[in-house]
């Protein structure tokens, strides 16, 4: 599902400045919107990127392939923003689990396509694209 949104919000602080005792730096939400939001261009000239956010159950078994595959440790913490860097991934390790995604979810990955990817979530929101694609197909 592809979704698009923008928000300005704006913040003012509830403790003075010259209060120097006060260890707590609490926020207050003044606003949020459109108007009159400084560094936020005119909804015109902006330049949109639209992303595609993949189910949470094709985030959930991204990750169970991407464990089982460099049998990582049921402690080690996965989630939409792992890179596979970070887990000891080489090139190799991705192609496997490429392999082990495109026959999970009976799809063809390209090859300049899974060498892009680098996060959970980027290998998601692929396979999600393939499989709407694939649906698309046979209909």
């Amino acid at each position: 599902m592809a979704s698009v949104s923008a928000t300005c919000p704006r913040f003012q602080p509830l403790f003075s400045q010259s209060n120097k005792t006060s260890r707590a730096a609490g926020l207050k939400l003044v606003s949020v919107g459109w108007a009159k939001c400084t560094g936020f261009p005119p909804l015109k000239a902006s330049r949109f990127r639209v992303s595609c956010s993949a189910k949470p159950e094709t985030v959930e078994k991204v990750i169970e392939i991407v464990r089982k595959q460099l049998a990582l440790k049921p402690e080690t913490v996965l989630t939409n923003e792992t890179e596979f860097v970070e887990l000891g991934a080489d090139s190799l390790d991705t192609v496997e689990i490429v392999m082990t995604l495109e026959e999970e979810f009976d799809i063809n990955v390209e090859e300049e396509s899974s060498q892009n990817i680098t996060t959970v979530q980027e290998v998601a929101d692929m396979i999600e694209k393939l499989v709407q694609k694939k649906a698309e197909g046979e209909s």
